[in-house]
C-alpha cells in the first residue's frame, strides 16, 4: 500500500513537468520566436550591400572630473561599436578601417583591433585608422560559409571626447575604408548609428605585388623590423663571434632590431628606444646597443628570479619591464663581445638616406629569456608600446607591433641563398608635429625693409622651468633691433626697452618670457627685385654641447621652386614638389659649436655657436610678393624637429611714402620759389 501511494506522488510531481515538455504554452513558443527572429536580423543596409560594409554606433557617455561650465573644455566618456563586414566576392587583405573623429577623442581602448597611427591611449582628434588584429584579413561568405568569425570583425571602442550637450555620444565625421582600389560614398546617419557599403572601383588597376602571409610592409618616416632568428630549448647558440654559450635547459629567441630612417627630414641623435615586455621576458644579453640601466634585483624579485633559479642575473643585460636601449659609441664597433655589427655603434645617430645612407639604419641584436606559460619554442610575443626619441629631434609616435612576412638575409656562407627569420613584426612610428610651446627650436624674421626684427614666439620651447610670477609666458615678444639677436635673452631686457621707447611702442610692466630654445634661427629677407629675390639664413646654438652633422630645411611654398642657390652650405630642393630646400654644413664645416664665454667673461655676454649663408632665389612664378608674406617660411626644420614659427611678418614700411609726404611742404617750396624765378624773368 505505501509503495502506491509514493509511485502516485511521483506521478503527480513529475506531470506538470511532462505537459510542460510535450505541449509547450503559446506564450514561451511565441517568446521563443521573437528573440531568434531579433537576432537573425542584419543591421540595416548589410543585405542591401554587395562589397565591404562598415558602421558605426554609438553608446553612451558620462561626465568626467574636472566638472567645468564650459561646455567645449567639458571631458566625458564614450562607448561606441563599429562593424566592418565582407559582403562581396574578393577576400579583403588587410583591412583598413579610418574614422574621422572631431570631438578631440582619445581612443583608449578598442578590442578587436588596434590603431596603426599609435599605441593606446591615441590622440584621434584628426581621425585613426583602425587595423585587424588579430583577424588582420576578411575572407567571403562564399569560402567560409557565411562565418561571421572570418568574414567580420566588431570593435569595441572605449574613449574621451570633449564637448557637447546631453548624454549621447556625438558621432564622428565619416567612416571609410582605406584599402586601394575601394571607393566609399558618404556614410548615412540615423539616430545614433552611421553606415556605408563601399566597392570597388572597376577602374583601379592594382600593382602586382608579392603575395604575403601576413599584412603588408607599411612606410613610414622610421621603420622598425622586429625579427625572430633562433629559438632554442636544452641547446645551446653559436655567436657570430664563434663563442659558444653553456648548455642551460631553457628557451633563448635570439632576436634582431632593425631601425630605418625612411625620412628625407628626419633624424635622430643619441637615440634612446624603449619597449614594455607583457609576460615577464627579460634581455638575457646585447650586441650592437646597451641598456641605460642594470638592476639584477628586477628579476630576482620577479616571477623570473624564481624561474631560472640558478641564473646569475649580474650578467644580464637587463632586467627592466620598460628597457632603455642605447646605441653604442664609435669606438666600440670592432668590440670581439658587443661590436662586429653592420650599421651599428654610431653613437645613436640616424641621418636621412640622401644626406649619409651609412647613417641611415641601425641594428642591434638581443637575447631573449621567457617564463612559463611560454616555455616552448614557438611562443613569440614582442614587446609593446614602442617609443624612441632623441635630442633636437622630431618627435616620434609608433604603432603597435603588426606581424609581417619574415625578413629575408643573404645566407651566412657565402652562397646566392635567402635565409629567413623565424618571425617578424613591424613598428612603424611617424614624426608629429610639435604642440604649440614645446618645440625644440624656433625661428625669428627681419627683414632689408623693417628695422625691427621679430624674435621667437614667448615660451615656443615651453616655460616649464622658469618662474612665470616674474614674467608673461602669454605675452606678445617685443621688437627688437636686429643685432639683439646675437645675445642671450637675459642680455636683451635693456636693448629691447631703449628700442620700445626709440619706436614709441608700449612696453608692459611684465615682460615676456623667453624663447627656451636650445636652437634658434633667424630668416632676413635681404632683397627684392623684379626677377629675383634672395634671404640670409643664420643658425644659432644656445646650448653647451655642438651639434654634429646639422641640417635644416625651409618651406617655401610655391616660392620654393624659384631655388637657385646656397652660397655657404650645400643645398638641394627635396622632390616630389621640390618647394623643401635642404641644405646642410659643407665638408669640414658641418659642426655647429655651443655656447662659449666672450672676450671678457666678467663683462661681455656668453657667445652662441652661429653659421649663415646667403640663399638666392628666382622670380620665375611673376606673382610672388615677397613682404605680404612669400618671402617667410611656412615650416622650417632643423634636424628634422619642425621649429616654431612668428605669428606674423616684418611689415613694409611706408617710410618712402611718409619721407615725400615729410618732404612735399619743401619740394612745393622749391617750385613755387623756381616758378616766380622764371615769371620775374619773362
Amino acid at each position: 500500500m505505501k509503495i502506491r501511494y509514493v509511485h502516485l506522488n511521483l506521478l503527480l510531481l513529475l506531470l506538470p513537468i511532462t505537459n510542460l515538455l510535450l505541449f509547450p504554452t503559446p506564450s514561451l513558443a511565441q517568446d521563443y520566436g521573437e528573440d531568434a527572429e531579433k537576432k537573425d536580423t542584419p543591421p540595416p543596409g548589410l543585405a542591401r550591400c554587395n562589397g565591404v560594409y562598415m558602421s558605426y554606433s554609438s553608446g553612451g557617455r558620462e561626465k568626467l572630473y574636472p566638472r567645468t561650465k564650459n561646455v567645449t573644455a567639458q571631458a566625458w566618456s564614450f562607448k561606441a561599436t563599429a562593424m566592418i563586414v565582407n559582403t562581396g566576392t574578393e577576400e579583403v587583405k588587410g583591412w583598413e578601417m579610418f574614422v574621422g573623429y572631431r570631438h578631440r577623442e582619445i581612443i583608449v581602448s578598442a578590442t578587436g583591433a588596434v590603431s596603426s597611427d599609435g599605441d593606446f591611449p591615441y590622440d584621434a582628434s584628426n581621425g585613426t585608422t583602425f587595423i585587424g588584429s588579430p583577424n588582420t584579413d576578411l575572407k567571403t561568405s562564399i569560402e567560409t560559409a557565411g562565418d561571421y568569425t572570418q568574414i567580420s570583425t566588431n570593435i569595441e571602442i572605449t574613449g574621451t571626447l570633449f564637448g557637447g550637450r546631453g548624454t549621447a555620444t556625438p558621432l564622428p565625421r565619416t567612416i571609410k575604408l582605406v584599402n586601394d582600389g575601394w571607393e566609399c560614398p558618404a556614410a548615412n546617419s540615423k539616430g545614433g548609428t552611421m553606415q556605408v557599403c563601399c566597392k570597388r572601383n572597376p577602374k583601379f588597376k592594382a600593382k602586382e605585388k608579392k603575395k604575403t602571409k601576413f599584412m603588408r610592409r607599411r612606410h613610414g618616416d622610421l621603420n622598425i623590423i622586429y625579427d625572430v632568428l633562433q629559438a632554442y630549448t636544452s641547446n645551446y647558440m653559436a655567436q657570430a663571434s664563434h663563442q659558444s654559450i653553456n648548455l642551460i635547459d631553457i628557451t633563448r629567441p635570439a632576436g634582431l632590431v632593425t631601425i630605418d630612417n625612411d625620412s628625407p627630414l628626419g633624424r635622430l641623435d643619441h637615440w634612446n628606444l624603449t619597449w614594455e615586455w607583457m609576460r615577464g621576458e627579460f634581455i638575457h644579453s646585447l650586441r650592437g646597443a646597451y641598456s641605460a640601466e642594470k638592476n639584477p634585483s628586477e628579476c630576482l624579485h620577479s616571477k623570473a628570479g624564481q624561474f631560472y633559479g640558478d641564473l646569475d642575473f649580474s650578467q644580464v643585460a637587463t632586467c627592466q619591464k620598460k628597457p632603455i636601449i642605447k646605441d653604442l659609441p664609435a669606438e666600440r664597433k670592432e668590440d670581439k663581445l658587443l661590436g662586429k655589427l653592420p650599421f651599428c655603434c654610431k653613437n645613436g645617430t640616424l641621418l636621412p638616406a640622401h644626406m649619409d645612407s651609412s647613417k641611415s639604419r641601425a641594428i642591434f641584436q638581443l637575447q631573449v629569456y621567457k617564463v612559463p606559460p611560454d616555455q616552448n619554442r614557438t611562443a613569440f610575443f614582442p614587446p609593446q608600446h614602442w617609443k624612441i626619441d632623441g635630442i633636437v629631434n622630431p618627435q616620434y609616435k609608433c604603432g603597435t607591433p603588426i606581424r609581417v612576412d619574415a625578413t629575408g638575409f643573404p645566407d651566412p656562407s657565402g652562397l646566392q641563398a635567402t635565409t629567413y627569420a623565424i618571425a617578424s613584426w613591424q613598428v612603424v612610428c611617424n614624426i608629429t608635429k610639435p604642440k604649440p610651446k614645446a618645440a625644440r627650436c624656433c625661428v625669428s624674421y627681419s627683414a632689408f625693409y623693417n628695422d625691427s626684427a621679430i624674435p621667437c614666439n614667448t615660451c615656443a620651447c615651453g616655460c616649464g622651468d622658469i618662474d612665470t610670477d616674474t614674467c608673461n609666458a602669454n605675452a606678445r615678444p617685443l621688437l627688437l633691433p636686429p643685432d639683439s639677436l646675437l645675445v642671450p635673452f637675459e642680455n636683451r631686457t635693456l636693448k629691447a626697452k631703449v628700442w620700445a621707447r626709440r619706436k614709441h611702442m608700449a612696453v608692459p610692466k611684465k615682460l615676456p618670457c623667453p624663447d627656451n630654445c636650445g636652437i634658434s634661427l633667424n630668416w632676413h629677407v635681404n632683397s627684392d627685385y623684379a626677377d629675383g629675390w634672395s634671404a640670409r639664413v643664420t643658425l644659432f646654438n644656445w646650448g653647451a654641447n655642438a651639434v654634429e652633422d646639422w641640417f635644416a630645411a625651409v618651406d617655401l611654398g610655391k616660392a620654393g621652386l624659384g631655388y637657385e642657390n646656397v652660397y655657404s652650405f650645400n643645398g638641394t630642393r627635396v622632390p616630389p614638389k621640390n618647394q623643401i630646400i635642404f641644405f646642410q654644413g659643407v665638408r669640414g664645416m658641418n659642426y655647429l659649436i655651443g655656447l662659449t664665454n666672450g672676450s671678457n667673461p666678467a663683462r661681455d655676454p656668453q657667445v652662441p655657436g652661429k653659421m649663415q649663408s646667403v640663399i638666392s632665389f628666382k622670380k620665375h612664378l611673376g606673382s610672388l610678393n615677397i613682404p605680404r608674406g612669400d618671402g617667410f617660411p611656412k615650416r622650417v626644420f632643423f634636424n628634422g624637429e619642425e621649429c616654431e614659427l612668428p605669428k606674423y611678418f616684418p611689415k613694409k614700411s611706408h617710410g618712402e611714402r611718409l619721407s615725400c609726404i615729410r618732404f612735399l611742404p619743401s619740394i612745393l617750396l622749391v617750385i613755387t620759389t623756381f616758378l616766380v624765378i622764371i615769371n620775374d624773368r619773362f
